[in-house]
């Protein structure tokens, strides 16, 4: 047959039963994963999770595969091993799966109005920590440019609450710091 891709080695007929119907012949004469590659062909029937056989609980045949698993190691190195369950009475929050992965990642989301408050913040110390004159008042002059910016705009979140800041004091403070 032109096209055809031979059936896996080994593979066969088989019956199966559905509840109290007739019994249905299945080829499982099926092409292998990578046939048409050239790939070498690999049985997966042999990788199928074992059907619990008839006679036994379905919970006495759980635990053992369960404990098979462990026996295998397959319960080792998974992630998550050692940490904290999260906790469950904390009342349910709709994003709690985006939440947890910014926090994850070490992503924070702040209204413009505190992020520039922070920023603000952080050039300041910059600011006191910076090497030289000219770098001090480059980094008051950038930040007060954002600051008089958004003092401008209506307040899209809570209100700045931050002036720009003189120059020249910011600069006195630094020759202070460094004296």
């Amino acid at each position: 047959m032109l096209g055809a891709t031979p059936p896996c080695p080994g593979s066969r007929n088989r019956r199966i039963r559905s509840g109290s119907g007739p019994v249905a012949v299945a080829s499982a004469r099926f092409p292998c994963p990578g046939a048409l590659t050239g790939a070498p062909r690999v049985r997966t029937l042999e990788a199928m999770t074992e059907r619990k056989p008839p006679g036994i609980s379905i919970e006495s045949w759980v635990d053992k595969q369960i404990r098979d698993a462990e026996d295998r190691g397959e319960f080792e190195d998974l992630p998550g091993l050692g940490k904290p369950l999260p906790d469950d009475l904390a009342p349910y929050d709709e994003l709690w799966w985006l939440k947890g992965k910014m926090h994850q990642e070490g992503i924070a989301v702040l209204p413009p109005a505190l992020a520039l408050r922070k920023e603000a913040e952080d050039a300041l110390e910059k600011a006191h920590r910076a090497p030289s004159e000219a770098a001090v008042r480059r980094i008051v002059t950038e930040i007060n440019e954002k600051i008089t910016e958004m003092l401008l705009m209506p307040p899209p979140g809570p209100p700045l609450g931050r002036r720009p800041y003189d120059a020249d004091e910011v600069v006195r403070e630094w020759r202070l710091r460094r004296a």
